[in-house]
C-alpha cells in the first residue's frame, strides 16, 4: 500500500511541476512580447502576437489602440509579476491552451497599474499573446 501511494504522490507532483513549467514558458513569452511593447515597436508586437490574436485585429488597428493606451502612461519604471494562472476556457476565445498573466507595474505617469497579459498556445506549439489588457 505504501508503494501506491508514493507512486500517487508523484504522479500528482509530477503533474504540479508541468503546470509551472508551462506557466514559466507562457510567462517568458509575455515578458518577451512585452519589450517588443515597451520599446513603442507596436507594429512589431502584433506581428509576434499570436494568430487568434492577428484575425481579430488589423495591424493598423492593434496601432492605434495600443498607442492611445500606452503613450500616455510614459516610460515603464518597473514590472512585477503578480500571478499566472492556465486555463484552457476564456470567454469570447475558442478553448485551447492559455495562460492569464497580471504584472503590476509602474509608469512614469501612473504609479500603479496592472497589466493583464494572456499568452497561448498556437497551432504550432510556440506560446504568442493573444491578449492584452492595462488598467
Amino acid at each position: 500500500m505504501l508503494t501506491v501511494g508514493a507512486v500517487v504522490l508523484a504522479l500528482v507532483l509530477g503533474a504540479g511541476v508541468q503546470a509551472g513549467e508551462v506557466e514559466d514558458v507562457a510567462v517568458e513569452a509575455a515578458k518577451e512580447w512585452l519589450a517588443i511593447v515597451d520599446a513603442g515597436d507596436y507594429a512589431g508586437s502584433w506581428t509576434e502576437a499570436a494568430e487568434h490574436f492577428r484575425k481579430a485585429v488589423t495591424q493598423k488597428q492593434w496601432v492605434k489602440a495600443v498607442h492611445a493606451a500606452r503613450q500616455p502612461l510614459g516610460e515603464l519604471v518597473s514590472r512585477e509579476l503578480e500571478s499566472a494562472q492556465f486555463t484552457s476556457t476564456l470567454a469570447g476565445a475558442p478553448d485551447g491552451e492559455y495562460v492569464v498573466i497580471r504584472f503590476t507595474a509602474e509608469f512614469e505617469n501612473k504609479a500603479s497599474a496592472v497589466e493583464t497579459v494572456t499568452p497561448m498556445k498556437d497551432p504550432d506549439g510556440t506560446w504568442r499573446v493573444s491578449g492584452y489588457f492595462i488598467n
